[in-house]
């Protein structure tokens, strides 16, 4: 190998060193949600290895459950594979407050346009323990309408992925549109549109799901 292909090699991988990324697999999904936290690059639909998606108890203080994964050989869930400024990560940080930050094997990684990922150090927030929702601590519309809203910016088939391999749907569910516990709701979202999507899954009937944002 000549000096020169090795001082290139080494550049390449300095590089790659210094560009980190975040793996969204909620409410980061959703692009507006993410830019109400900073600064991002760009975005890859990413099918992710050796986690298990669930409804979680995460944010007791809003009254609601929020989508959390462990770690978990042979499971399987979706997300976003999202590029940021290091300087970002304290920002990510403070948004997700319970979980734990931990960088991954990018080999956990594959694109659902079967397109080379980028290299450099990926970090996924993830918990270790599951505490199910409760009615207490539901699952909220409010949030799960940002996320689903998120998951259609990527297609059909990477919103029945989400549906499929996220677990507990069957514990409590709560329409709190017309009094939204999430922070970053979205009551702009068209909601009948959402409904499609919850019917099959939710523990909750179609006259409570009918309640719509009143903004």
């Amino acid at each position: 190998m000549t000096q020169l292909a090795s001082n290139k090699e080494d550049s390449v991988r300095v590089c790659a060193q210094n560009r980190h990324f975040i793996v969204g697999y909620g409410s980061l999904i959703n692009s507006r949600s993410r830019a109400k936290t900073g600064e991002t690059g760009r975005v890859w639909s990413v099918k992710i290895s050796g986690f298990e998606r669930h409804w979680s108890v995460m944010s007791a203080d809003f009254g609601m459950s929020s989508v959390a994964v462990i770690p978990k050989e042979d499971a399987y869930c979706n997300g976003v594979l999202i590029e940021i400024h290091e300087s970002e990560i304290a920002a990510f940080d403070k948004r997700e407050q319970g979980y734990q930050r931990a960088q991954i094997d990018s080999q956990q990684l594959s694109s659902y346009e079967n397109e080379s990922l980028p290299n450099g150090t990926v970090w996924i927030y993830h918990s270790h323990d599951i505490t199910s929702p409760n009615p207490a601590c539901p699952i909220t519309l409010s949030y799960a309408d940002v996320i689903l809203a998120g998951c259609l910016e990527h297609g059909d088939a990477f919103v029945e992925d989400f549906l499929q391999f996220t677990c507990g749907w069957d514990h409590a569910v709560l329409n709190d549109r017309k009094e939204p516990r999430y922070p970053r709701v979205q009551p702009e979202l068209d909601a009948k549109k959402l409904n499609a999507l919850f019917k099959n899954v939710a523990n909750i009937t179609q006259e409570e799901l009918s309640i719509t944002y009143e903004f």
